[in-house]
């Protein structure tokens, strides 16, 4: 049966695969459950929106689950959905102070609402088939500019989360060379075992990097004081592993209730001219987010025919789906996530990688003490991002870089994406270049008109609302 649903014969893989597949993607993206409500919720920055953490963390697993299954059931892509980093800090940090500039006293209320508009505006769209045409109308080599970013950005954040790369008042980021800490002996061990795995082509490689580094992680915390590696490594930095990384002391919970958050928003205020702008932004961070990722991942698994990806539009739904699901359960906006290359990578093709992922997210639900244990400390699952960067940025070759009008857009896409640590800007550079330069090469005529609408509107947004 689940080879007649999901064509896995087809697509020259098995329901193992397929399983092994949804089960990392999970893993890669795990931090999210638990990363939202604290930043919903105001207790990542020492600070109360109002926000419920129980109850965001319940609608965040419920949303996820939601957009996922429809993505794995519908358009049958093995691509992971949950509400999206950078649109979570927008709603913190932007919405909520101009909805307490406005007067209005419910500021996270009044959020949702922006968010639940939006993704009404983001689902128009998708039905009315405008994001597939987005999608079709970006140049192959624009296309495979966007996945290298995507690689290099999910690179970039694994080191990071990893502890590697580090912040430095003088040049942005430097290489942290405390290589005897536990966080850098666990990340490197990690990313050794997966790397290693991976060349050895060992089915479930990158999962076998997890669990190996999640190991390595227990023996280190019981066992740090005896530890002949971290005799020499920062107190800090032993005491960090100490406090972030909290072992499960039960493997299960019932879930938080729902009741503070859900179908609390107001639209009326939402609609309020001082709040619509926000409304657009929130529908444009969606819309490149996603178009992004879809890119990206399907690029890497070879979905794109022709330079057009089949069942785009029903793609592109699931995530629109999710987000006004999102916004009446409790938290801010859904979309694809990077992290499905992970999935793809580990051999995932099919929709039933996208639903195991759904199911392992209803499933955190009652399982919050383990997955909390892993998701906890990023070094364990930091190898992972590293490694799928890496397989991403064999897109490369494909862009025509003899062709300058093709190959400069779809550079400044590539570098623009983790230099502006954003998927959307990253992605926003390529789209406005591209038919300027085609203009101003005299070869105006390849660009498509929805290109230039596009560039213009895109221009336009950055000079105008994000000035």
């Amino acid at each position: 049966m689940l080879n007649r649903v999901f064509r896995l014969a087809e697509n020259n893989t098995t329901v193992r695969t397929e399983l092994l597949a949804g089960l990392t993607t999970f893993l890669t993206m795990a931090y999210i459950i638990f990363v939202q409500p604290a930043v919903l919720s105001g207790a990542l920055f020492g600070m109360d929106t109002g926000m419920d953490f129980g109850a965001v963390t319940t609608a965040t697993c419920l949303a996820a689950a939601l957009a996922t299954a429809i993505m794995a059931l519908w358009a049958r892509y093995p691509i992971a959905q949950a509400p999206g980093m950078g649109e979570n800090f927008f709603f913190v940090f932007s919405v909520l102070p101009a909805a307490a500039a406005a007067g209005y006293t419910n500021g996270w209320q009044v959020g949702l609402g922006v968010v639940f508009l939006s993704g009404v505006l983001f689902l128009a769209l998708s039905l009315a088939g405008v994001r597939e045409m987005i999608v079709n109308a970006v140049s192959p080599s624009l296309k495979n500019g966007i996945a290298v970013g995507i690689g290099l950005f999910i690179a970039f954040i694994g080191m990071q989360n990893a502890g590697l790369i580090v912040k430095d008042p003088g040049t942005a980021v430097k290489l942290n060379t405390a290589f005897a800490s536990p966080d850098l002996i666990v990340f490197f061990f990690g990313l050794l075992l997966t790397a290693s795995l991976h060349a050895r082509r060992v089915r479930g490689s990158i999962l076998w990097g997890i669990l190996g580094a999640t190991a390595l992680t227990l023996i280190l915390r019981f066992g740090l004081t005896r530890c002949p590696l971290c005799a020499g490594s920062d107190t800090v930095a032993q005491s960090a592993l100490m406090t972030r990384f909290q072992p499960a002391g039960r493997l299960a919970a019932l879930p938080p209730s729902l009741a503070p958050t859900a179908f609390k928003m107001d639209l009326r205020a939402a609609l309020s001219l001082t709040m619509i702008p926000f409304i657009i932004i929130f529908l444009f961070m969606d819309i490149f987010d996603t178009i992004g990722t879809l890119i990206g991942v399907s690029e890497q698994a070879g979905f794109i025919k022709d330079n057009t990806l089949p069942r785009a539009g029903r793609a592109m739904v699931s995530d629109a789906i999710g987000t006004v699901a999102g916004a009446c359960l409790g938290t801010s906006t859904v979309t694809s996530f990077i992290e499905s290359a992970a999935g793809v990578e580990q051999g995932g093709r099919t929709g039933l990688t996208s639903l195991t992922t759904a199911a392992l997210f209803l499933l955190a639900l009652f399982f919050s003490p383990v997955i909390a244990m892993v998701g906890s400390y990023a070094p364990i699952t930091a190898p992972a991002l590293v490694i799928v960067g890496s397989m991403m940025i064999r897109n490369v070759r494909k862009v025509d870089w003899q062709d300058y009008s093709e190959a400069v857009p779809a550079f400044l896409a590539m570098v623009g994406i983790p230099l502006t640590y954003s998927i959307a800007d990253g992605l926003a550079l390529g789209f406005i270049s591209y038919p300027l330069i085609k203009l101003g090469s005299g070869r105006g005529r390849e660009v498509g008109g929805l290109m230039y609408t596009l560039g213009a509107v895109l221009l336009l947004y950055f000079l105008f609302l994000r000035a």
